[in-house]
């Protein structure tokens, strides 16, 4: 006989049990709603601060005009489109010539777009149809000879300080400072300095 301890027959040794594979949830879904989520939020911020900028552009900086009269054909034509500058005159002042967007005076429209003929301190007349400015004739090339006639104002006029003259370059169909006298420089809103529509007249003013 022997001392030796031997496995049954037809038995095996204990093997260790065999867990059943475990699946964790799935966390795409999860993953893709915050994802889109932010993508909504994203997209809704860059709207919103276009918005902002377009407005304070438009606000502060330059700004487009529709022309609906024909008081400055044939510089602007009926229609035509144009660009302001409303930031130039904090820095610079009004000088004659420039062609401005402003407040009416009359308040028959909101706005109203004129060259600037004369500035405070100018005495202007109207002489046979040609505008006289400090007693010298001016020199009007825009007005393609169109007389300069009076309407209601009463001249000599002298422009008061911090104020202009305005008119239209169709001085036969402009109703401008000639009837509602000098504008004040707080009212002008910007200088237009391009045209941009109709494509065929694209160009600086």
């Amino acid at each position: 006989m022997t001392d030796e301890l031997q496995t049954p027959l037809g038995t095996d040794p204990v093997a260790s049990p065999v867990e059943a594979p475990t699946h964790e949830p799935s966390t795409h879904a999860s993953d893709e709603r915050p994802s889109f989520i932010r993508w909504v939020a994203e997209l809704v911020l860059m709207v919103a601060l276009a918005f902002l900028l377009a407005t304070g552009i438009r606000t502060f900086i330059i700004q487009p005009y529709v022309i609906p009269s024909g008081s400055m054909i044939p510089t602007i034509e009926l229609w035509d489109r144009v660009i302001a500058n409303k930031f130039i005159y904090r820095f610079a002042d009004v000088e004659p010539g420039d062609i401005v967007v402003l407040d009416d005076p009359t308040d028959s429209v909101p706005t109203l777009i004129k060259r600037v003929v004369a500035v405070g301190g100018q005495t202007i007349d109207l002489v046979d149809g040609t505008v006289v400015i400090d007693g010298a004739p001016l020199d009007e090339p825009y007005t393609h000879g169109k007389p300069s006639l009076p309407q209601t104002v009463t001249f000599p006029y002298v422009v008061p300080e911090d104020s202009v003259w305005v008119m239209g370059d169709n001085r036969t169909d402009s109703q401008d400072s000639r009837y509602f006298g000098a504008v004040p420089v707080a009212d002008v809103r910007g200088k237009a300095f391009f045209r941009f529509w109709p494509i065929d007249r694209i160009g600086s003013l």
